[in-house]
């Protein structure tokens, strides 16, 4: 037996997420956070509803994962990546835990901090799926960028033997 409103709602639900994942990675793209993923993934649910959703889809793709692969192609940019999972948990804690309120904080105290542990909490989240995010990065992305890197190589020193024989 077939409820009646299935599909409508179905498509409904998958509107409602699709565009809420393509404004957080709007938002992501300027905030801290995957941007182009989320809006990668975004556009993949809306694909399932629109065309042009479908047709934009491969552009953010390939974007998205020249991004990912991008971020861990050097040791500099993953220790840094690290430090800011590492700060953001530390800000968590601290947020969490709470501090008296310092001389210099210009406010009424009861805005030092304010939402303890909630805060805290969503600070700590945030970077163990950020911490998550590096990982996966790592694991599946950082051989696909060195590929690229050793193909541009092999590229470029082809050119240049062309050029050197075509100048003989």
């Amino acid at each position: 037996m077939r409820v009646p409103g299935t599909n409508a709602l179905k498509s409904l639900a998958l509107q409602v997420v699709g565009w809420a994942l393509v404004l957080a990675g709007i938002a992501a793209l300027v905030l801290p956070g995957p941007g182009l993923l989320a809006l990668f993934a975004g556009l993949a649910v809306l694909a399932t509803q629109y065309e042009w959703a479908e047709r934009r889809l491969e552009p953010v793709k390939k974007a998205a994962l020249r991004t990912a692969a991008d971020s861990v192609a050097a040791p500099w940019r993953i220790a840094m990546s690290v430090l800011g999972v590492l700060s953001l948990m530390a800000i968590g804690i601290v947020w969490g835990v709470g501090t008296p309120v310092p001389s210099w904080w210009p406010i009424d105290d009861e805005w030092w901090l304010k939402g303890g542990w909630g805060v805290g909490a969503s600070l700590i989240v945030s970077a163990l799926i950020a911490a998550a995010t590096i990982v996966y990065s790592y694991l599946n992305f950082r051989e696909i960028r060195h590929e690229e890197a050793v193909e541009e190589a092999q590229e470029e020193a082809e050119e240049r033997r062309r050029s050197q024989q075509s100048g003989r």
